[in-house]
This record gives structure tokens, C-alpha cells and sequence, in this order.
């Protein structure tokens, strides 16, 4: 088996290609990532001398280089894209809209018609069939794209589709995009919709592991709003866990959504973090709420869990406390990927200029 990973260098991208590695010993990992400011090698020198694993630098939006890949020609056949290349970060998609279109929406697409063009057995013609296909796509998306919750109920698979943010609205276009295809052409399109992730090589541009390290420096952390905006947090490894099921068993048309049952305040997460590290209620600044701040986001996982057999293995109680840990214990890994190349440090001020 031969798997295209695209943004493996990234948080949960290179969480699952070592899982991928890890957990299935005769499988080769190709790795199409354009190393921006949130993918580092630093995130997977520990499989880089694999003889099963294989990086190329480029864009998902490269026709040329994708072509390459999923054609064969540069590595052999492939049975697989999981796609993970995206610009994530909802502060910088309210800056500047453009790239998370250019990325998102163009760059899904281009995989998607790559899959499509190569990935057909010969001799098949329309109408086609999903025996026709050789290539399963597995689209990774989040639950940000069904908008915002009030105070009750979950996000199931059948929730409208509600983005609020340019980064969400992306996202929610490059999943319509593997549902056409599907659709249109019975291509084998899987989609997952997780909750927020955390865990070790999480960039310190989000939550978690922006908080971390500005106490570990004396920093204040910054909170937005009130701080009761409500998460569902999930462990990174489950995470990929629940990737791999998605991609081997996951039915084509059909979406996933992958949850932690974590809910917690952005307010309870910093005092726990604040209290861990042995600081007090000072190092905590409120600043201005984010534009149009989801208020409430909550993962109703049953249909993964029964049809697909997932759970997950971490608990909030003790992932929580491993991350800091690992932040704690790997300042040259935060050191590496916070500072020159990619504008990583200049964004990391720009998360924590108002906690100053």
C-alpha cells in the first residue's frame, strides 16, 4: 500500500504519518507538503531515514508536482490521498482571506481531479462506478464548518453547513468539492470532521501551546472575550487513529465526524494550564473577542464509533497533562519552529502582542 499524506510536516499530518508508519509495517508514506510556517521536518526526524517514507516539497496547488505523484510516475502507483494540506488558522484568514481560498478550495481540487484522472482503471467509462477507481480520497476537514452551537445539542453528520469564518467557509468548500466528485463521478471520497486537536507538535500559534510556552517564558496569555467560548477537545493520536479507520473502512460518500466528548470553556483551559505551570490569575489578559468567534462547538462521534469500531485512547484528564509536558521538556523543538523562515515568528508576536 502506497499512500499519498499531503501536509504531513504539519500538526496532525505528521501525527499520522508516523501512526501510519507505526501501524502498518509494509506501508509506504509519500509526503506533499510546501513547509510553511506550521510544517517543520523538526516535527518528523524520527521516521525521515525510513526507507518506507518519502518527503517532497511542494504545493497541493502544483499541478506539475501532483501530477507526478499521483500519476506514479515519480514513485509508483498510489491506493490513497489523504488530504491534510490547509491553512488552519482563523486569526490570519480574517487578515487575509485569499490564501486559505487558493489553498483550500484550489488546492483540494487540483488532488481531487488528479485522483479522478489517474486513479480510474483502464477501460472503465461513464457512467462510472466505484469499482472504476483505483485512488480512495480521504478529505480532513473540521467541525468548524457547521458554525457555531448554543448551549445544547451536538454536531451530527446531517448539521447544515453554517461556516463563519473565511478559514471554515474554505473548508466547507473543498468538502462540497469531494462531494461532487463523489457524487458526479462515483469517485471513492471519504469525508472526517473532528473537533479541536491538541497534543505534541502542535505550532504555538494555536491555543494550547501558545499558552504553554508564553507562561514558560513570563508572558501573560491572551483570552478572548469573556473566555466561556466552549471547545471539544481530542488528542491528535485518536486523532490519527480514527484517520486510518476512516480511510480503510470509511464508506465512499459518506462523512465522519471525529469528537473527544472534551467540552470545556477556553477560560477552564487557561486556568488549568496557568495552575500547572505554578503561575497566577495575573498571567491572564482578556483582549478583544475575535470576529465573528463561534460561540460553541460539540462532536456527536456515534457514527464512527459504531460503524467503524473508533474510540478513543486518551482521556482529556491525561492528554492535557502529557502536552505540557512535552512542551515543557522539548524547548529547542518550540524554539525551532517559532523563529526566522515562513513569517513563524513574526505570527507567533502577532498571537501574543495584546497579552503584552
Amino acid at each position: 500500500m502506497r499512500l499519498l499524506i499531503t501536509g504531513g510536516l504539519g500538526f496532525i499530518g505528521s501525527n499520522l504519518v508516523r501512526h501510519l508508519l507505526n501501524t502498518h509495517p509494509t506501508y509506504e508514506i509519500i509526503n506533499l507538503d510546501a513547509e510553511t510556517y506550521a510544517g517543520h521536518r523538526e516535527n518528523l526526524t524520527d521516521v525521515e531515514s525510513n526507507p518506507r517514507y518519502k518527503l517532497v516539497v511542494g504545493r497541493i496547488e502544483d499541478h506539475q508536482i501532483v501530477d507526478e505523484i499521483v500519476s506514479g510516475k515519480k514513485f509508483g502507483p498510489i491506493d490513497g490521498i489523504i488530504n491534510l494540506a490547509a491553512e488552519s488558522h482563523v486569526d490570519r484568514s480574517i487578515e487575509d482571506p485569499s490564501i486559505f481560498v487558493y489553498t483550500n478550495i484550489n488546492g483540494t481540487q487540483n488532488l481531487l481531479q488528479a485522483a479522478f484522472k489517474y486513479g480510474k482503471k483502464a477501460g472503465a467509462t461513464m457512467p462510472y462506478k466505484l469499482e472504476d477507481y483505483t485512488i480512495k480520497f480521504v478529505q480532513v476537514s473540521t467541525d468548524e464548518v457547521y458554525g457555531t452551537l448554543g448551549a445544547t445539542g451536538l454536531f451530527t453528520e446531517e448539521t447544515p453547513l453554517a461556516p463563519n469564518s473565511p478559514y471554515s467557509a474554505s473548508k466547507a468548500s473543498s468538502d462540497l468539492l469531494g462531494r461532487a466528485y463523489f457524487e458526479t463521478f462515483a469517485m471513492p471520497v471519504v469525508i472526517t470532521r473532528c473537533s479541536n486537536n491538541y497534543g505534541p507538535y502542535q505550532h504555538p500559534e494555536k491555543l494550547i501551546p501558545l499558552f504553554i510556552t508564553n507562561l514558560l517564558k513570563g508572558e501573560q496569555v491572551p483570552v478572548y472575550g469573556d473566555g466561556l467560548n466552549v471547545r471539544d477537545w481530542l488528542h491528535v493520536e485518536d486523532h490519527a487513529q480514527a484517520i486510518d479507520l476512516a480511510f480503510h473502512k470509511g464508506v465512499a460518500g459518506q462523512v465522519y465526524n471525529i469528537g473527544g466528548n472534551n467540552e470545556r470553556t477556553n477560560m477552564q483551559i487557561t486556568k488549568l494550564i496557568v495552575k500547572e505551570l505554578g503561575k497566577g490569575e495575573e498571567s491572564i489578559k482578556y483582549v478583544p473577542d475575535r470576529l465573528g468567534h463561534d460561540r460553541r462547538y460539540a462532536i456527536d462521534a456515534t457514527k464512527i464509533t459504531k460503524e467503524l469500531g473508533w474510540k478513543p485512547k486518551h482521556t482529556f484528564e491525561t492528554g492535557i497533562y502529557e502536552t505540557i509536558k512535552w512542551y515543557t521538556a522539548n524547548p529547542e523543538w518550540v524554539k525551532a519552529v517559532t523563529s526566522g523562515g515562513h513569517g513563524a515568528k513574526e505570527l507567533v508576536a502577532s498571537a501574543t502582542k495584546s497579552a503584552k
